[in-house]
């Protein structure tokens, strides 16, 4: 396999740099990566199924709601873990199929579970410091509340490529994830927000696509509040989970990909800033070839030999 430096999202980006090799990236392994997706979003889909909400809206008695909320744990940790599964997969791939055209999706997924399980502790760990994070900027309402989820995604986007490349270490993952991030610190965040915006807009689009055939049950649960409970019923159809893992298809490889980028970013901007300086001064005293040739004169300062 050829040296992680070779892959081609690794290199020092710009912004347009960065958008240009995510889509060209996108582009060209637009098959895999959609179909992966696609199979993700059927299942997550049909899992959550299982968490009938409605159930919750006929029960008044509080005791009666926490039971029925205790039968749910399962099911929604599942669909959690499921998620990062998937998360992790693509990491993988983006990362490494370039690299080794033998790393299929499925080879992928065998690989990548070297990595869930660390991956999974700092995820706890990231949602107990991106509370206080949230909490903190509660304090400086919505500005403060919005710059503290950009950070938590902005770290948050570093840990699968920092841990895959560099070894499934959990205090190694989170240091290098912290300061790759704080590396070029305004611009990690605002590309992150750049890409957040991107997709929240491509989200909400083809959002109202999904909801055209169920225009008339959408518009009656606002005209008619006791349709309400229609509105949530319309994510247990067979056409809407097809729809949503159609959806979740198309955008979601594009998460894994800005990932990596950010991340090779970040690391080819170490090497250039650790490579050693060329030198300038020779005070070692010895001739090299440069010495034998006549240096040029300056029109303004010399003068040329014949006008002597």
């Amino acid at each position: 396999m050829d040296h992680i430096s070779s892959h081609p999202l690794y290199k020092v980006h710009t912004i347009d740099s960065a958008m240009s090799s995510l889509w060209d990236f996108y582009r060209k392994h637009f098959l895999p990566l959609f179909a992966t997706s696609f199979v993700m979003g059927l299942i997550l889909q049909y899992l959550s199924t299982l968490v009938n909400i409605t159930e919750l809206q006929s029960l008044t008695d509080v005791n009666e709601i926490m039971a029925k909320l205790k039968d749910y744990i399962w099911p929604m940790l599942i669909v959690s873990l499921c998620g990062l599964l998937f998360t992790t997969m693509l990491h993988y791939y983006v990362i490494y199929n370039p690299l080794d055209k033998e790393s299929t999706i499925f080879r992928c997924l065998l690989k990548s579970l070297r990595y869930f399980i660390p991956y999974l502790i700092i995820v706890i760990l990231l949602a107990f410091a991106g509370s206080v994070a949230l909490f903190l900027g509660l304090l400086l309402l919505v500005i403060g509340i919005l710059f503290a989820a950009i950070y938590i995604m902005t770290i948050f986007l570093f840990i699968l490529p920092a841990m895959m490349v560099e070894g499934p270490n959990i205090a190694n993952t989170i240091s290098r994830s912290v300061t790759l991030a704080h590396r070029k610190f305004w611009s990690n965040i605002g590309w992150t927000a750049v890409f957040v915006i991107i997709l929240l807009v491509a989200t909400t689009i083809l959002s109202g696509f999904i909801l055209l055939p169920f225009t008339g049950t959408f518009l009656k649960s606002f005209t008619n509040p006791e349709e309400a409970t229609a509105l949530i019923e319309i994510t247990t159809k067979p056409l809407y989970i097809i729809l949503s893992a159609m959806l979740n298809a198309v955008t979601f490889p594009l998460l894994p990909i800005f990932a990596c980028i950010l991340y090779f970013n970040g690391r080819a901007r170490e090497e250039i800033q650790t490579e050693p300086p060329v030198p300038t001064d020779y005070t070692d005293g010895k001739v090299r070839v440069e010495d034998l040739y006549a240096k040029p004169f300056s029109d303004e300062n010399e003068k040329k030999p014949e006008e002597n």
